[in-house]
């Protein structure tokens, strides 16, 4: 046998040693899932059916369905065929996605407040957010809102968002405060870009018109009692996201950077910026404990204007503070909380909560300085109870009571704050 034919048989002899080693998919199933359709799962998935199987393809595919409002929890599993290909099935365990939205309350005017709406968090079965609500604290308020984050492709998405908000709004003044009635009538269009499953980009435009009528209150001279504005906004969300989600626990950190710039045309207010980013970090203890964390840290432009961005309010940074007490340029705030869970059963767990909140502001006008500022300065803690059911999307019912630490206005003593899903 010749030296050639020697090395002909050997390189033959690699050559089908290596192919048998190939590890080919012939198909990819679906179980388990009801509304969510198929070909919307096949088409975004990245496991696909006569390529090679990829371990690290399958673990990214978890991810990202686990990412999915309509799913709670997701695996997969390889069976080997008798050709040594390989068939590939996803398991798949449904949330519920229509979801009422209701709410009853009564302001501080002592006017009873409420509000109805329904969205669906799979429309079509295809990761699609659809619904709206109307509210009525003593004026009428309605909005509807459209998300595809896949509408043209696993990477391009869109949204849509129509409001028409009224309120009684409290605006602060150097030495007084004032009640206006509020009108925000907006309509927004999103582009949505997913660069790869960590890295997800929002931007587009807002155009609104924002209307400010007097209702009772001292206003200084210098202030218009009724206000007419017609804006645009350029929005621009970042977000980093490696959370890793076991149903309710949460592991990981996530970042969102926030920036947007208001176009406006009239006498009393000019061109302004915001930003802000929320970082998240969360930790699973144990088996039954998670500890989760938010920082947040916003400026916007500095201007000496009772419209200040940034709101110091019970349901958006410190609990137990009350109802839009304050009003800044700048916002520094640190909310961190312990969950541990009490109950756990096929359909229902139940968390107590023990938390911290610590907040900082810069004055309209202000400087960095403010942020040391002891007047500026809040610090609540308390303790909560979160009862979540595993079955049906976002629906955790939560409630807080928190206890004044430290107020440098002395504004609040505590309370109770309700919400529906996690605080942050």
């Amino acid at each position: 046998m010749t030296l050639k034919f020697r090395s002909l048989i050997l390189i033959i002899f690699i050559h089908n040693l290596t192919f048998s080693q190939i590890k080919n998919i012939s198909e990819v199933t679906f179980t388990g899932n009801t509304k969510l359709k198929v070909s919307y799962l096949k088409r975004l998935i990245s496991v696909k059916e006569s390529t090679t199987l990829d371990s690290l393809l399958l673990q990214e595919d978890i991810l990202f369905l686990k990412r999915i409002p309509a799913v709670r929890n997701a695996n997969f599993t390889t069976i080997l065929n008798e050709d040594s290909s390989y068939n590939v099935v996803y398991t798949i365990e449904e949330n519920t996605t229509i979801i009422p939205d209701v709410n009853i309350w009564t302001a501080t005017n002592r006017q009873f407040s409420y509000k109805v709406g329904v969205y669906d968090y799979n429309f079509l079965g295809s990761n699609i957010t659809f619904g709206g609500f109307y509210q009525n604290n003593g004026f009428n308020s309605y909005a509807i809102n459209f998300r595809a984050p896949n509408l043209f492709s696993k990477s391009w998405g869109l949204a849509m968002h129509h409001l028409n908000w009224k309120s009684e709004e409290p605006l602060f003044f150097e030495n007084n405060a004032a009640n206006y009635l509020y009108n925000n009538i907006s309509f927004e269009v999103l582009a949505l870009l997913q660069l790869n499953s960590r890295n997800n980009i929002d931007f587009g435009i807002n155009f609104f018109s924002e209307k400010y009528q007097f209702l009772s209150g001292d206003v200084p001279t210098s202030v218009p009692r009724n206000l007419n504005l017609n804006k645009a906004l350029l929005k621009l969300m970042y977000q980093y996201n490696n959370l890793a989600y076991d149903y309710f626990y949460v592991n990981g950190f996530k970042n969102i950077l926030y920036a947007q710039y208001v176009v406006t045309e009239n006498n009393f207010q000019n061109n302004f910026l915001i930003a802000w980013n929320d970082f998240f970090y969360y930790k699973t203890i144990g088996v039954r404990g998670n500890w989760a964390s938010r920082l947040r840290f916003g400026l916007s432009s500095n201007e000496a204007s009772p419209f200040a961005p940034f709101a110091l309010d019970n349901n958006v940074n410190l609990r137990g503070v009350g109802i839009l007490v304050d009003r800044g340029t700048g916002s520094f705030v640190l909310n961190t909380e312990y969950r541990h869970t009490v109950y756990d059963k096929k359909w229902l767990a139940i968390q107590t909560t023990i938390f911290s909140d610590f907040g900082s502001w810069r004055n309209p006008g202000g400087s960095l300085n403010d942020f040391f500022e002891r007047e500026n300065l809040r610090i609540f803690s308390g303790i909560g109870l979160r009862f979540i059911s595993k079955k049906i999307y976002n629906a955790t019912f939560r409630v807080d009571y928190g206890f004044k630490v430290f107020d440098g206005k002395n504004n609040s003593n505590g309370g109770l704050v309700f919400g529906i899903g996690q605080y942050f």
